[in-house]
């Protein structure tokens, strides 16, 4: 029969032990709801009877200059450019653009780059067959025509530019097994494509593989570096439905990268799109497409850390921002962090019941989604 004693110390050190876990176990996430918040709303483009999609927005160095690109169309459509001078907060009337612009077969893409002797440009993309690109050098007041930048084709191209350490650039995108190798090939595979450019993004080299699994179906490809720089994470779209979504990671400048992993399902959507808050945390926006998610299909956030996606912890926050009247066509969307800690997100989606999808904006600051989550 054991002794008193020895009964009460294992006691006391079984009470110590699951003391120190609860105080390191996690917090679990904590959803926030803004779909009811109109105020945060700034209406970028809306035309009755038009489908408008797909949106994607880059924000120049002087912090509120903001160019957005969008088609007129799901996807396939000519493209619309418009600029803000006041970050977001109003938006010009469509901008001039080249006269094939209105050739695009996919969804664009815009970025800036800093070519090898500090010269700034905007690039924009338009992937399928060929991907064709436009550059801009004077931030977006002209414009090239789309042209091939191979022989290759690509879809979402490009959903990520990442300058490298060298000062090249590192794009992402993805094919699904019949756009770069031909419509032949079944049955379909997806594969997460990378491309490599030494000269401020005029030109590109040949596509290379960075992520493929032949169960599944990984796509969309959203890059965001580790704080320190040494590190880069892909968060990738799993389109077959069968698991979550995944990550690979890069400690090499994308020489190298990890074999795919499962993400939890508080970060499972399609097209993440990722940036830093001034305090450190991530802000990522992307459609809900998790199993049983109560905000399935709609426009959603996740906030939580770096260290939270290394670790494959849920994170901090889930928001809906805004309620998605379709089953799952909305995101895609926009993400950038204003100097004084705002965030402005855009995306389009079905807004308004039995009505066509069109553009928003929603802005917020991570301290105010802090103080909703502490009056629960």
């Amino acid at each position: 029969m054991p002794s008193p004693l020895r009964s009460l110390a294992s006691l006391a050190v079984a009470a110590l032990a699951t003391t120190a876990a609860a105080q390191t176990a996690p917090a679990p996430i904590v959803h926030l709801d803004l779909a009811d918040q109109p105020q945060r709303r700034v209406v970028v483009d809306r035309e009755p009877g038009r489908y408008l999609g797909h949106p994607t927005t880059v924000l120049l160095e002087d912090g509120k200059t903001m160019l957005i690109v969008y088609p007129k169309g799901h996807g396939k459509g000519p493209i619309v450019l418009r600029r803000s001078d006041d970050a977001g907060l109003s938006w010009s009337e469509p901008l001039p653009v080249p006269d094939n612009w209105a050739t695009s077969e996919e969804t664009p893409t815009i970025h800036r780059v800093v070519g090898p002797s500090g010269e700034k440009r905007l690039i924009l993309f338009s992937g399928m067959t060929p991907i064709r690109m436009a550059h801009s050098e004077d931030d977006g007041k002209t414009w090239t025509p789309l042209a091939p930048i191979g022989e290759y084709g690509g879809i979402v191209a490009m959903a990520s530019v990442e300058r490298l350490k060298d000062g090249s650039y590192m794009a992402l995108f993805h094919d699904d097994g019949n756009v770069t190798r031909g419509k032949a090939r079944n049955p379909v595979h997806f594969r997460v494509l990378k491309t490599i450019s030494k000269d401020g993004g005029l030109t590109w080299g040949a596509p290379a593989v960075i992520a493929e699994d032949p169960t599944l179906h990984l796509c969309e490809p959203g890059l965001v570096r580790s704080p320190d720089g040494k590190q880069m994470a892909v968060l990738l779209r799993e389109n077959s439905r069968k698991r979550n979504s995944h990550v690979v990671f890069s400690d090499d400048e994308g020489e190298t990268w990890t074999k795919p992993r499962e993400l939890p399902l508080s970060l499972t959507g399609d097209r993440h799109v990722a940036k830093y808050a001034p305090d450190g945390r991530l802000f990522i926006s992307f459609r809900d497409t998790a199993k049983d998610s109560p905000t399935q299909g709609d426009w959603v956030a996740w906030v939580g850390t770096y260290d939270d996606i290394v670790n494959g912890r849920d994170g901090q926050y889930r928001v809906r921002l805004m309620d998605n009247h379709h089953r799952w066509d909305c995101a895609y969307p926009g993400v950038e962090a204003l100097p004084d800690g705002t965030i402005v997100t855009t995306t389009y989606g079905h807004w308004d019941e039995g009505e066509s999808p069109y553009i928003v904006s929603v802005r917020l600051k991570l301290d105010e989604l802090d103080a909703m989550a502490e009056a629960r």
